[in-house]
Protein backbone atom coordinates (compact mmCIF):
# COMPACT_ATOMS: atom_id res chain seq x y z
CA UNK A 1 0.00 0.00 0.00
CA UNK A 2 1.81 3.29 -0.77
CA UNK A 3 0.64 6.28 1.04
CA UNK A 4 1.68 10.15 0.30
CA UNK A 5 3.07 12.01 3.70
CA UNK A 6 1.85 15.49 4.64
CA UNK A 7 4.74 16.14 7.78
CA UNK A 8 7.49 13.36 6.82
CA UNK A 9 9.87 15.16 9.05
CA UNK A 10 7.09 15.41 11.75
CA UNK A 11 8.47 11.46 12.39
CA UNK A 12 11.34 12.57 13.86
CA UNK A 13 9.56 13.87 17.33
CA UNK A 14 8.20 10.77 17.51
CA UNK A 15 11.44 8.75 17.28
CA UNK A 16 13.23 11.38 20.08
CA UNK A 17 10.03 10.17 22.10
CA UNK A 18 10.54 6.60 21.30
CA UNK A 19 14.27 7.47 22.92
CA UNK A 20 13.45 9.29 25.77
CA UNK A 21 11.08 6.09 27.00
CA UNK A 22 13.56 3.74 25.93
CA UNK A 23 16.11 5.96 28.43
CA UNK A 24 13.48 5.38 31.55
CA UNK A 25 12.27 1.67 30.25
CA UNK A 26 15.95 0.30 31.59
CA UNK A 27 16.82 3.00 34.20
CA UNK A 28 19.72 4.24 32.12
CA UNK A 29 20.40 6.80 34.45
CA UNK A 30 18.56 5.87 37.73
CA UNK A 31 20.96 4.77 40.88
CA UNK A 32 19.89 1.20 42.08
CA UNK A 33 18.81 1.71 45.70
CA UNK A 34 19.55 -2.00 46.78
CA UNK A 35 22.75 -3.93 45.22
CA UNK A 36 22.34 -7.11 44.70
CA UNK A 37 25.36 -9.62 44.51
CA UNK A 38 26.29 -10.58 40.95
CA UNK A 39 25.79 -14.13 41.69
CA UNK A 40 22.03 -13.66 42.72
CA UNK A 41 21.53 -11.42 39.63
CA UNK A 42 19.66 -13.39 37.31
CA UNK A 43 21.59 -13.82 33.63
CA UNK A 44 19.25 -12.97 29.89
CA UNK A 45 16.42 -10.68 29.18
CA UNK A 46 13.26 -12.36 30.79
CA UNK A 47 10.55 -13.11 28.14
CA UNK A 48 7.76 -10.92 29.45
CA UNK A 49 10.06 -7.63 30.00
CA UNK A 50 10.79 -8.45 26.45
CA UNK A 51 7.69 -8.90 25.00
CA UNK A 52 6.46 -5.25 26.88
CA UNK A 53 9.13 -3.70 25.31
CA UNK A 54 8.86 -4.67 22.03
CA UNK A 55 4.87 -3.44 22.45
CA UNK A 56 6.32 -0.23 23.55
CA UNK A 57 8.53 0.32 20.44
CA UNK A 58 5.41 -0.54 18.24
CA UNK A 59 3.49 1.90 19.80
CA UNK A 60 6.22 4.42 19.54
CA UNK A 61 6.61 3.23 15.49
CA UNK A 62 2.64 4.04 14.88
CA UNK A 63 3.03 7.66 16.99
CA UNK A 64 5.94 8.68 14.91
CA UNK A 65 3.94 7.22 11.62
CA UNK A 66 0.93 9.20 12.48
CA UNK A 67 3.05 12.28 13.03
CA UNK A 68 4.28 12.16 9.27
CA UNK A 69 0.88 13.28 8.30
CA UNK A 70 0.01 9.73 6.18
CA UNK A 71 -2.81 9.61 3.89
CA UNK A 72 -3.89 7.49 0.84
CA UNK A 73 -4.97 8.57 -2.85
CA UNK A 74 -8.56 8.08 -3.47
CA UNK A 75 -8.60 9.56 -6.64
CA UNK A 76 -9.29 12.84 -8.75
CA UNK A 77 -12.64 15.36 -7.70
CA UNK A 78 -13.22 16.37 -11.26
CA UNK A 79 -15.57 19.01 -11.55
CA UNK A 80 -17.41 20.56 -15.24
CA UNK A 81 -18.31 23.89 -15.76
CA UNK A 82 -20.18 25.50 -18.87
CA UNK A 83 -17.75 28.30 -20.12
CA UNK A 84 -17.28 30.56 -23.40
CA UNK A 85 -14.02 30.85 -24.13
CA UNK A 86 -13.19 34.87 -24.14
CA UNK A 87 -9.67 36.61 -24.90
CA UNK A 88 -10.79 40.38 -25.16
CA UNK A 89 -7.71 42.06 -27.15
CA UNK A 90 -7.18 45.94 -25.53
CA UNK A 91 -5.85 48.82 -27.37
CA UNK A 92 -2.70 50.99 -25.86
CA UNK A 93 -1.89 53.11 -28.31
CA UNK A 94 -1.53 57.08 -27.16
CA UNK A 95 -4.34 58.24 -28.86
CA UNK A 96 -6.47 56.35 -25.88
CA UNK A 97 -5.64 59.19 -23.91
CA UNK A 98 -8.71 61.11 -25.58
CA UNK A 99 -10.97 62.77 -23.51
CA UNK A 100 -13.87 62.23 -25.74
CA UNK A 101 -14.80 59.64 -23.49
CA UNK A 102 -14.45 60.01 -19.42
CA UNK A 103 -12.42 60.77 -17.98
CA UNK A 104 -10.24 59.11 -21.13
CA UNK A 105 -10.75 56.23 -23.91
CA UNK A 106 -8.46 53.84 -21.90
CA UNK A 107 -9.53 53.97 -18.87
CA UNK A 108 -13.62 54.22 -20.19
CA UNK A 109 -12.04 50.79 -21.38
CA UNK A 110 -10.59 49.65 -18.34
CA UNK A 111 -13.91 49.85 -16.56
CA UNK A 112 -16.26 48.09 -19.29
CA UNK A 113 -13.43 45.29 -19.06
CA UNK A 114 -14.00 44.82 -15.11
CA UNK A 115 -17.91 45.10 -15.74
CA UNK A 116 -17.53 42.48 -18.11
CA UNK A 117 -15.51 40.63 -16.02
CA UNK A 118 -18.54 40.86 -13.21
CA UNK A 119 -21.46 39.96 -15.86
CA UNK A 120 -19.26 36.78 -16.82
CA UNK A 121 -18.31 35.08 -13.75
CA UNK A 122 -18.61 31.29 -15.40
CA UNK A 123 -16.13 32.36 -18.70
CA UNK A 124 -12.59 32.25 -18.92
CA UNK A 125 -11.17 35.20 -19.93
CA UNK A 126 -8.02 35.95 -21.29
CA UNK A 127 -6.67 39.49 -22.44
CA UNK A 128 -4.13 40.76 -24.81
CA UNK A 129 -2.96 43.85 -25.35
CA UNK A 130 -1.41 45.55 -28.18
CA UNK A 131 -0.07 48.99 -29.03
CA UNK A 132 3.56 48.53 -31.52
CA UNK A 133 4.11 45.45 -29.91
CA UNK A 134 1.53 42.74 -28.87
CA UNK A 135 1.67 40.97 -25.08
CA UNK A 136 -0.27 38.12 -23.68
CA UNK A 137 -1.46 40.19 -20.19
CA UNK A 138 -3.50 37.19 -19.09
CA UNK A 139 -3.86 33.67 -20.32
CA UNK A 140 -7.45 32.13 -19.50
CA UNK A 141 -8.91 32.63 -16.55
CA UNK A 142 -11.77 32.09 -14.30
CA UNK A 143 -10.29 34.36 -11.09
CA UNK A 144 -11.98 37.51 -11.06
CA UNK A 145 -10.33 38.78 -8.87
CA UNK A 146 -6.84 38.22 -10.58
CA UNK A 147 -8.66 39.42 -14.16
CA UNK A 148 -9.73 42.67 -12.29
CA UNK A 149 -6.04 43.38 -10.59
CA UNK A 150 -4.03 42.55 -13.85
CA UNK A 151 -6.58 45.07 -15.41
CA UNK A 152 -6.31 48.10 -12.92
CA UNK A 153 -2.33 47.87 -13.38
CA UNK A 154 -3.01 48.27 -16.74
CA UNK A 155 -0.63 51.15 -17.82
CA UNK A 156 -0.16 53.13 -21.32
CA UNK A 157 3.49 54.17 -22.72
CA UNK A 158 4.97 50.42 -22.36
CA UNK A 159 4.33 48.69 -25.56
CA UNK A 160 5.52 51.43 -28.45
CA UNK A 161 3.58 53.98 -29.76
CA UNK A 162 1.90 52.47 -33.29
CA UNK A 163 -1.53 50.30 -33.78
CA UNK A 164 -0.23 46.71 -34.54
CA UNK A 165 -4.51 45.26 -34.63
CA UNK A 166 -3.10 42.21 -36.87
CA UNK A 167 -0.62 40.71 -34.18
CA UNK A 168 -2.75 41.39 -31.69
CA UNK A 169 -5.65 39.39 -33.42
CA UNK A 170 -3.17 36.83 -34.34
CA UNK A 171 -2.02 36.44 -30.60
CA UNK A 172 -5.48 35.84 -29.25
CA UNK A 173 -5.81 33.54 -31.70
CA UNK A 174 -3.39 31.08 -31.23
CA UNK A 175 -4.01 31.19 -27.80
CA UNK A 176 -7.23 29.89 -28.33
CA UNK A 177 -6.56 26.95 -30.58
CA UNK A 178 -6.38 24.83 -27.83
CA UNK A 179 -9.89 25.50 -26.34
CA UNK A 180 -12.62 22.91 -25.99
CA UNK A 181 -14.89 25.60 -25.48
CA UNK A 182 -18.45 25.50 -28.17
CA UNK A 183 -17.90 29.41 -28.32
CA UNK A 184 -14.40 31.36 -28.88
CA UNK A 185 -14.34 34.92 -29.04
CA UNK A 186 -12.17 38.00 -29.18
CA UNK A 187 -13.20 41.05 -28.37
CA UNK A 188 -11.41 44.04 -29.54
CA UNK A 189 -11.34 47.36 -28.11
CA UNK A 190 -9.47 49.91 -30.16
CA UNK A 191 -9.42 53.75 -30.96
CA UNK A 192 -7.42 53.53 -34.26
CA UNK A 193 -6.51 52.29 -37.54
CA UNK A 194 -3.47 49.19 -37.95
CA UNK A 195 0.02 50.45 -39.40
CA UNK A 196 2.36 48.25 -37.93
CA UNK A 197 2.31 44.51 -37.90
CA UNK A 198 3.26 41.45 -39.48
CA UNK A 199 0.03 40.49 -40.17
CA UNK A 200 -3.20 42.72 -41.66
CA UNK A 201 -6.07 42.68 -39.55
CA UNK A 202 -8.29 40.59 -42.17
CA UNK A 203 -5.20 38.16 -42.29
CA UNK A 204 -5.49 37.54 -38.57
CA UNK A 205 -9.13 37.51 -39.21
CA UNK A 206 -9.08 34.43 -41.88
CA UNK A 207 -7.11 32.75 -38.82
CA UNK A 208 -9.32 32.86 -37.04
CA UNK A 209 -12.04 31.52 -38.83
CA UNK A 210 -10.60 28.61 -39.81
CA UNK A 211 -10.79 27.92 -35.91
CA UNK A 212 -14.15 29.12 -35.61
CA UNK A 213 -13.26 32.15 -33.16
CA UNK A 214 -15.64 34.40 -33.22
CA UNK A 215 -14.02 38.52 -33.53
CA UNK A 216 -16.19 40.90 -31.80
CA UNK A 217 -14.96 44.53 -32.53
CA UNK A 218 -15.63 47.81 -31.09
CA UNK A 219 -14.47 51.10 -32.06
CA UNK A 220 -13.74 53.75 -28.97
CA UNK A 221 -14.65 57.08 -29.02
CA UNK A 222 -13.85 58.46 -33.21
CA UNK A 223 -14.65 62.27 -32.49
CA UNK A 224 -13.72 63.99 -34.96
CA UNK A 225 -12.37 66.77 -33.10
CA UNK A 226 -11.28 64.40 -30.28
CA UNK A 227 -8.08 65.57 -28.43
CA UNK A 228 -4.88 63.93 -26.20
CA UNK A 229 -3.41 65.73 -23.50
CA UNK A 230 0.65 66.56 -24.04
CA UNK A 231 1.58 68.54 -20.88
CA UNK A 232 1.33 71.94 -19.86
CA UNK A 233 2.60 74.97 -20.75
CA UNK A 234 4.88 77.29 -19.13
CA UNK A 235 1.68 79.06 -17.75
CA UNK A 236 0.39 75.95 -16.28
CA UNK A 237 -2.24 75.47 -19.08
CA UNK A 238 -2.89 72.37 -20.18
CA UNK A 239 -2.38 71.78 -24.09
CA UNK A 240 -3.52 69.33 -26.20
CA UNK A 241 -2.84 67.63 -29.60
CA UNK A 242 -5.25 66.67 -31.89
CA UNK A 243 -5.28 62.73 -32.64
CA UNK A 244 -2.65 61.80 -35.80
CA UNK A 245 -4.54 59.65 -38.19
CA UNK A 246 -8.13 60.81 -37.30
CA UNK A 247 -10.94 58.58 -36.19
CA UNK A 248 -11.52 54.74 -35.90
CA UNK A 249 -11.64 52.69 -38.88
CA UNK A 250 -15.51 51.51 -38.68
CA UNK A 251 -15.04 50.03 -42.13
CA UNK A 252 -11.91 47.96 -41.42
CA UNK A 253 -13.78 46.58 -37.83
CA UNK A 254 -16.71 46.00 -39.77
CA UNK A 255 -15.30 43.64 -42.10
CA UNK A 256 -13.41 41.98 -39.58
CA UNK A 257 -16.41 41.23 -37.33
CA UNK A 258 -18.24 40.08 -40.82
CA UNK A 259 -15.53 37.60 -41.78
CA UNK A 260 -15.60 35.74 -38.26
CA UNK A 261 -19.34 35.66 -37.71
CA UNK A 262 -18.78 38.40 -34.94
CA UNK A 263 -20.59 41.71 -35.05
CA UNK A 264 -19.15 45.11 -34.71
CA UNK A 265 -19.83 47.95 -32.47
CA UNK A 266 -19.28 51.60 -32.14
CA UNK A 267 -18.77 53.18 -28.33
CA UNK A 268 -19.48 56.88 -28.78
CA UNK A 269 -19.81 57.09 -25.27
CA UNK A 270 -19.05 54.96 -21.91
CA UNK A 271 -22.45 52.85 -22.20
CA UNK A 272 -22.34 51.96 -25.64
CA UNK A 273 -20.45 48.61 -24.73
CA UNK A 274 -23.32 47.53 -22.56
CA UNK A 275 -25.05 46.04 -25.91
CA UNK A 276 -22.33 43.62 -26.99
CA UNK A 277 -21.94 42.28 -23.09
CA UNK A 278 -25.58 41.21 -23.66
CA UNK A 279 -25.43 39.90 -27.28
CA UNK A 280 -22.25 37.37 -26.01
CA UNK A 281 -24.19 36.35 -22.63
CA UNK A 282 -27.06 34.50 -24.34
CA UNK A 283 -24.34 32.46 -26.52
CA UNK A 284 -24.32 28.54 -25.50
CA UNK A 285 -22.11 28.13 -23.17
CA UNK A 286 -20.11 24.53 -23.61
CA UNK A 287 -19.33 21.86 -20.62
CA UNK A 288 -15.69 21.09 -19.95
CA UNK A 289 -13.80 19.13 -17.01
CA UNK A 290 -12.47 21.72 -14.93
CA UNK A 291 -9.06 20.33 -13.39
CA UNK A 292 -9.98 18.81 -9.88
CA UNK A 293 -8.02 17.86 -6.66
CA UNK A 294 -7.14 14.68 -5.37
CA UNK A 295 -8.59 13.09 -2.97
CA UNK A 296 -6.78 11.63 0.26
CA UNK A 297 -8.19 9.43 2.90
CA UNK A 298 -5.85 11.05 6.00
CA UNK A 299 -5.03 7.73 8.09
CA UNK A 300 -3.23 10.21 11.07
CA UNK A 301 -5.79 9.80 13.63
CA UNK A 302 -6.05 5.76 13.20
CA UNK A 303 -1.99 5.07 13.36
CA UNK A 304 -1.98 7.54 16.54
CA UNK A 305 -4.97 5.56 18.14
CA UNK A 306 -3.22 1.95 17.45
CA UNK A 307 0.09 3.61 18.88
CA UNK A 308 -1.69 4.92 22.17
CA UNK A 309 -3.44 1.53 22.80
CA UNK A 310 0.09 -0.13 22.49
CA UNK A 311 1.41 2.38 24.74
CA UNK A 312 -1.69 1.52 27.18
CA UNK A 313 -0.74 -1.90 27.05
CA UNK A 314 3.20 -1.76 27.45
CA UNK A 315 2.56 0.63 30.56
CA UNK A 316 -0.37 -1.67 32.22
CA UNK A 317 1.89 -4.89 31.94
CA UNK A 318 4.98 -3.22 33.27
CA UNK A 319 2.95 -1.50 36.48
CA UNK A 320 0.88 -4.59 37.34
CA UNK A 321 2.18 -7.30 35.76
CA UNK A 322 5.88 -6.92 35.81
CA UNK A 323 5.51 -4.79 39.13
CA UNK A 324 7.74 -1.36 37.72
CA UNK A 325 6.79 1.51 39.13
CA UNK A 326 8.09 4.63 39.08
Amino acid sequence: MSYDFQHIYFSLFGLFGCLFWMVGFFYFFKKPQLVIPNKYKKTGFPFLRTITFLIGVVGWIYISFALAGPRKPMGMDKNTIEVNDIFIVLDLSRSMLAEDLKPNRFEAAKVKIQDFVSMFPRDRIGIVIFAERVFTLLPLSTDLNLINKMVAQVKLGTLGDGTNIGDALALGTGRLIQSLAKNKIIILLTDGVSNVGVLTPLQAAEMANEQKIKIYTIGIGGAKDARIPVGSNMFGVQRYQMIPGGSVDEKGLKEIADLTGGKFYMARDNKALEKVLSDINKLERTEIEQSGKIIYEELYFKFLQLGIIFLILCEGLRRFILREGP
